[in-house]
């Protein structure tokens, strides 16, 4: 689990970075199940380490991909009302 945990992790912060958009939502998914990997993988003695480095890049990914989509759902909503 603390393989999966940090691959998801890595995956949803490298998504959460290049793209705010639809694709967002995909990196989004990707963190939260970083996440759930990431807390049963932390009961394994073997790989607590890299459990825990998922699951940080997990949070961060999430966290960083919620503010990137509101953000840009916030200038597209602002773009368009002008017109």
């Amino acid at each position: 689990m603390g393989i999966a945990s940090l691959v998801l992790g890595i995956v949803s912060l490298c998504i959460s970075i290049f793209s705010a958009g639809y694709l967002g939502v995909i990196g989004t998914i990707c963190a939260i199940l970083g996440i759930i990997f990431g807390v049963m993988g932390r009961r394994d003695i073997v790989n607590e380490k890299m459990a825990t480095a998922g699951l940080v890049c997990s949070i961060i990914a999430l966290c960083l991909g919620i503010v990137l989509f509101v953000i840009c759902a916030g200038a597209v909503g602002c773009f368009l009302g002008f017109y």
